[in-house]
């Protein structure tokens, strides 16, 4: 029996399509994906985000710890609700998961960890604390669920529907976020666009999904969340990265700072060996398949593999994400076996899509 959010019977009224989600059971989308598509990027879409797990990582010494478990450096969060995106990595460089860490108190930091990692990832950070902070206490706070707003028009809709909260919202700014009464205001998201991530407590979640839809943020599923985030560049766990792959293997290597001595799980592993393929974004050139994961490239530099792949509502071509040789240089062209043809696609540097914007050349775009 998967597991359910506070806002389960919400979707379901609404007339959602649910499905099993990593053993969770969630709207995949409200009737079109397309249009929820759209609504992120022209104005404001509203994603149940609660089943993804806040960890509270509490006690003197907080960031030590975290210093030593996560290969970016959480020193760079000086002011309280700063945030940063990390990959917390094994003892090998492969990726345990990749989370974004809040900084609210020298003694009180935040973590939001994916779904279905959200077991291992508790369980590996209760072995760091026991073998390095025993006195850190790793709190998992299952009573908060979290709601994403997410659009050019976000903030402005989230402020018509929460005037009293409207003036931390609108301060924020990017990766930053704000405790007001009992909710966490983050200014982050998955989409590439502006907008907001809100935890509350997972009673009141019913009551401020349906302010907001009645404030005009259209309520969409996990069949948007997943175009969108391929449009914005961003990795999705299980996908284009996991135990078995070095950030530096993924296009995160702007994740791991190594700037100073820092000893962090992993960093021997990743200054011992040589990064084994470029992660990079790929555009299909005819519009007889569409690119989807696991897909083989070939090329004259050697063979790859396509991680995540999508048809963009936006930009109406078919484009993905792809380990490809090292070496690979936007503007080459190479082979993806699909449906037992070689068809051409061209290399670009991800992302394609930012606050509503294509960021690939036009010649490769198709007219919708």
């Amino acid at each position: 029996m998967p597991s359910k959010t506070p806002l389960n019977e919400t979707h379901r009224a609404a007339g959602a399509r649910m499905v099993d989600f990593g053993g969770w059971d969630m709207p995949v989308n409200y009737g079109s994906q397309i249009e929820e598509h759209h609504a992120v990027r022209r104005d404001a879409g509203l994603f149940d985000v609660s089943h993804m797990r806040i960890v509270d990582i509490e006690g003197e010494g907080a960031r030590e710890l975290l210093r030593g478990v996560l290969a970016n450096d959480v020193a760079k969060l000086k002011t309280p609700g700063r945030a940063l995106y990390s990959c917390m990595l094994n003892e090998a460089g492969g990726v345990i998961d990749d989370l974004i860490a809040y900084f609210f108190r020298e003694d009180w930091f935040r973590l939001v960890v994916n779904a279905g990692t959200a077991a291992k990832d508790i369980a590996w950070l209760e072995k760091m604390r026991d073998e390095r902070a025993p006195g850190i206490r790793v709190t998992p706070r299952p009573q908060l669920a979290m709601i994403a707003v997410q659009g050019p028009r976000a903030r402005e809709r989230f402020g018509a529907a929460f005037p009293a909260k409207r003036e931390v919202a609108d301060g924020l700014k990017p990766f930053n976020a704000a405790l007001v009464d009992d909710w966490m205001i983050a200014r982050t998201g998955y989409t590439g666009e502006d907008g907001l991530e809100i935890a509350i407590p997972a009673e009141q979640a019913p009551g401020v999904w349906n302010a907001l839809v009645a404030a005009g943020v259209r309520p969409c599923g996990l069949g948007a969340r997943d175009t969108l985030r391929l449009e914005a560049g961003m990795n999705l766990y299980g996908q284009d990265m996991d135990e078995e792959t070095s950030p530096l293997d993924a296009g995160l290597a702007w994740t791991v700072d190594l700037s100073t001595p820092r000893p962090f799980v992993g960093r021997a592993a990743l200054e011992s060996r040589a990064r084994r393929s470029d992660f990079m974004g790929l555009v299909l050139e005819e519009p007889a398949g569409i690119l989807r994961a696991h897909q083989k490239i070939t090329s004259p530099r050697g063979e790859g593999e396509v991680t995540s792949g999508t048809f963009s509502p936006t930009l109406q071509v078919s484009i993905a994400l792809a380990r490809v040789p090292v070496g690979t240089q936007a503007g080459d062209v190479v082979g993806v076996l699909i449906r037992g043809k070689t068809l051409p696609a061209r290399v670009v540097k991800a992302p394609f899509v930012r606050n509503g914007q294509a960021l690939i050349n036009d010649t490769h775009r198709k007219t919708a």
